[in-house]
């Protein structure tokens, strides 16, 4: 999205330039082309630093992801006797709550003769199966026997139409 904004300076730079050329009157040649090539100069100079700002914004999107990836499996590995069950979790599907956020419903079935909690790791990817996002949801005392549910909900705007998939889930 943020290259896009480079377009329109773009193009009223070339349409400048051509006006220029087009609308001598007085002026001689030289100096229309001299006017022209200031044009298309700037807007060279405003298309970099248009896209210095994507490159800028697209490391700092990547660095958030990585730290959220990392705060999710440093949640998980501090479960003590946990038992990974990531087939135990199932997820229903994904939508947009009022604040744009997406969310999805999780829900995790206890196989075992007492209450349990568990803690779910959904990552929200776009179409092509890369990662957009990552959270951990905690589903607390579940009975024996029986289901639970909690619902997901990103930490930001996804673009697109993000898809969701249970990365890691573990009943403790």
């Amino acid at each position: 999205m943020p290259r896009t904004r480079g377009v329109p300076l773009l193009t009223a730079a070339i349409c400048c330039a051509v006006a220029l050329t087009g609308c001598s009157d007085d002026e001689t040649p030289s100096s229309v082309s001299s006017a022209a090539s200031k044009a298309a100069s700037a807007a060279e100079s405003l298309g970099g630093r248009a896209s210095a700002a994507a490159s800028s914004l697209a490391s700092r999107a990547a660095s958030a992801f990585a730290s959220a990836t990392a705060e999710a499996g440093r949640r998980l590995d501090e479960i003590k006797n946990g038992v990974d069950v990531t087939s135990a979790a199932g997820l229903g599907t994904p939508d947009t709550d009022k604040d744009g956020r997406t969310t999805v419903r999780v829900t995790v079935s206890n196989t075992t003769d007492s209450t349990k909690s568990f803690a779910v790791q959904v990552d929200f990817t776009d179409s092509g199966g890369s990662r957009l996002d990552t959270v951990v949801v905690t589903v607390s005392d579940v009975p024996a026997g029986r289901t639970g549910t909690a619902t997901a909900r990103s930490n930001r705007d996804l673009p697109g139409d993000p898809k969701a998939e249970v990365a890691r889930a573990v009943r403790y």
